[in-house]
């Protein structure tokens, strides 16, 4: 007898395989046979009729490190068919805490949401501690962020690392990979990350290595420096031996659309011709997001927030600003001032979903003038979303077979201000419009880079596949409705199209109504 049978559904295993007719047995939190189950008795048991059934999806790239405590339902990912997420991305982690960077651990992190959560951890295996004990509907796995490290040990001083202070990062990466973390991630377009050498991130990483993990990274430049940022990062796993996520692949700005394709080709190049394990992710939409800091240049934001405030009331330092912006600091990553929504600022409400240019004009100033204002409102922690990309130039890099699909966004109980719709939309987005309106790529391959894919990657070999074994992860969706509903306008809108979503043999979901149930586990590097 089995605790739960999904029983008539089109089978689509996470391998890339076509789909096939099948019963689900489960039982024990796993996967216990695929096939004919007709004879079968089970606790439960789920009508799939006419409904895709398919491995969890898996998000390798999530902003969720503290969000989860606010919201351990997950209620946004859930109802995408999301099962696991993968946290720590950018740079930036929730640990290890020091007395260096205790101040500093909320501004590095995501998410209005976050910024109340209290610390209450120092080390990565304190934090993961916390959220075993956690009652929560999904999965989490967990990167060290090396912004953080890096923050414990020297704050966010714009130098380079000493030989003792590497030394002592390196302590602390070896302890987050002891505790289990899945790999590191970088944030080099970010304070402090943005702030260090080939030789301490490849010191790193070489410890990331030893212990079979991933290097995850956000590279230095997205837009006019892509490709060189590609050599960057692929040169510095290369030379630590270590696998390597090449994070959020995209070219942003329109002069340089057209350089992911070329990324692509170069990617392919180093894996298809030199052997190395290098991939990617991405998400599906022509926007980004960031904090509004992120347009300004690394010597402003150097220290962290309170010391770019300081700055930003020296004349002196805007007229400097003004200068590189004047010199083309806009024009190399993004559009142009109308391109950029402003999209939380708890200072000023009323601006939000506005562009730059639209609230300069409704502040009465320069669109300079008013990135000061909202960042001296916000303590330095307003964010945006930026319309950027090329959306054909999206789709192949949504269709290519080395990039998984990863969110980039986070778990909200509701939404603060106008946060970017993929926290509410990727997963279906990918289902709805790139296979069934645009047919980019085929059903059996989006599931694939939701599930196999990123689970091999992360070293989660116990997920995403429907098979005997793994773990009973499980989403059942229909094919022919699944899609998103959020947009920019109105980003906290639900997806249609998920009916059931099951979690280590437990559902989460059923006829697309939650159950209160809270079986997510913390998955650590085996």
């Amino acid at each position: 007898m089995f605790d739960l049978i999904v029983r008539g559904g089109f089978v689509l295993d996470g391998s890339g395989a076509p789909p096939f007719r099948a019963d689900v047995g489960v039982a024990g939190g796993a996967v216990r046979r695929v096939g004919d189950l007709s004879g079968e008795r089970a606790d439960l048991v789920i009508d799939a009729s006419g409904l895709a059934v398919a491995p969890g999806f898996i998000d390798p790239h999530n902003h969720s490190d503290l969000s989860i405590f606010e919201d351990p339902a997950a209620l946004n990912y859930v109802a995408q068919g999301v099962t696991t997420l993968v946290v720590g991305n950018c740079g930036s982690s929730p640990a290890p805490v020091t007395g260096v960077n205790r101040g500093l651990i909320h501004e590095l992190l995501w998410g209005e949401a976050s910024k109340s959560v209290p610390i209450r951890w120092s080390s990565f295996s304190e934090y993961l501690g916390r959220l075993e004990e956690l009652r929560k509907s999904v999965n989490v796995a967990a990167l060290v962020g090396h912004g953080t490290v890096r923050s414990a040990v020297m704050g966010c001083e714009a130098r380079a690392a000493a030989d003792r202070e590497v030394r002592e990062m390196e302590g602390l990466v070896a302890e987050a990979m002891e505790a289990g973390a899945l790999g590191m991630s970088l944030g080099l377009m970010y304070v402090p990350g943005m702030y260090a050498g080939r030789e301490e991130l490849v010191r790193l990483a070489r410890v990331v290595g030893r212990y079979g993990g991933v290097l995850a990274a956000h590279m230095r430049n997205e837009g006019a420096g892509l490709i060189d940022s590609v050599v960057e990062v692929v040169g510095i796993a290369r030379e630590a031996g270590v696998s390597l996520e090449i994070s959020h692949l995209k070219a942003a700005g329109r002069r340089n659309w057209g350089l992911a394709r070329r990324a692509l080709k170069l990617i392919e190049y180093y894996v298809w011709w030199r052997g190395l394990d290098v991939s990617a992710d991405a998400y599906p939409y022509e926007a980004s997001s960031t904090f509004l800091s992120a347009l300004l240049p690394g010597w402003v934001r150097e220290g962290g927030a309170e010391a770019l405030l300081r700055r930003l009331r020296d004349s002196r330092v805007v007229e400097r600003l003004r200068e590189e912006l004047r010199a083309g600091l806009m024009g190399e990553r993004f559009i142009g001032w109308g391109d950029v929504i402003i999209s939380s600022s708890p200072a000023r409400r009323e601006l939000e979903g506005l562009s730059l240019a639209d609230a300069a004009r409704e502040l009465g100033v320069d669109p300079l003038s008013a990135v000061i204002e909202l960042l001296t409102a916000d303590r330095g922690l307003t964010e945006v979303v930026i319309k950027a990309m090329d959306p054909g130039e999206v789709a192949d890099v949504i269709a290519h077979p080395l990039v998984a699909v990863g969110s980039d966004g986070l778990v909200m109980r509701e939404a603060r201000g106008r946060p970017h719709p993929r926290s509410y939309g990727t997963f279906p987005r990918v289902l709805g419009r790139f296979v069934r309106e645009l047919r980019v790529l085929s059903l059996p391959e989006a599931v694939r880079k939701m599930t196999s894919l990123p689970a091999r990657k992360f070293g989660l070999l116990d997920r995403g596949l429907l098979r005997p074994g793994c773990r009973a992860d499980i989403v059942v969706f229909d094919p022919t409705l699944i899609r998103d509903t959020a947009t920019y306008e109105e980003p906290a809108r639900m997806p249609e199209g998920v009916v059931h979503v099951v979690v280590n043999g437990e559902p989460v979901l059923l006829n697309g109504e939650f159950t209160g149930a809270a079986p997510g586990s913390v998955l650590r590097r085996c």
